[in-house]
């Protein structure tokens, strides 16, 4: 299958996900974390940029795109208050994350960025663990779920391989399920809220 034509795919997958995800922080059924999106926009949209000069090309154009439409994500978890509540493990997790963002500017090559980013990004993870760990009802599993799948057909689409371009995206496709797989066990030890 030619490369654009699998970036095509992942960038659409991109659009499935967010579609309903982004609706349903609108209708206030989805609560996504403030500080996680913010960690995953930066991340996401730097890993881009690295993967571009590493000659990543086509398959690049996925974290992109969802770089940007997280920052929007972002943007609405703030202005719709979706989860509220921020603890100081979440604080802890922030601040680590964004503390150790702009060691990717002061690294020489694209890979150490990607490294550092994709540990970031893993940090990004924390509060919306948290969350999801005590209200897994509002979380969208399709949404991780989606991207997920999503990474692994950008990771097809790469027109180079190299750990700078495959890290980011196969270990963010593994934290998806992993928390996809927590949220769905929490959801059938907790009854769901009315």
């Amino acid at each position: 299958m030619p490369k654009t034509l699998l970036s095509t795919v992942a960038v659409t997958l991109t659009f499935i996900a967010f579609f309903p995800y982004i609706r349903a922080i609108l209708k206030h059924e989805t609560k996504p974390h403030v500080f996680s999106w913010v960690i995953w926009g930066s991340t996401t949209f730097i890993v881009f940029l690295a993967q571009i000069e590493d000659g990543g090309g086509v398959g690049a154009w996925p974290m992109g795109i969802s770089g940007l439409i997280t920052l929007y994500v972002a943007f609405l978890a703030l202005m719709k208050k979706a989860d509220t509540r921020i603890t100081r493990t979440d604080w802890v997790f922030f601040l680590s994350a964004m503390g150790a963002l702009p060691l990717w500017y002061f690294t020489s090559a694209p890979l150490w960025s990607v490294l550092t980013l994709t540990l970031v990004d893993l940090l990004g993870f924390g509060p919306t663990i948290r969350k999801a760990y005590s209200h897994p009802f509002d979380e969208n599993l399709l949404f991780f779920l989606l991207f997920a799948i999503r990474n692994a057909v950008a990771i097809t689409a790469l027109e180079h391989y190299s750990l700078t371009t495959v890290t980011f995206p196969a270990v963010i496709a593994i934290a998806c399920v992993a928390l996809v797989f927590m949220t769905a066990v929490r959801r059938k030890i907790l009854p769901k809220p009315t």
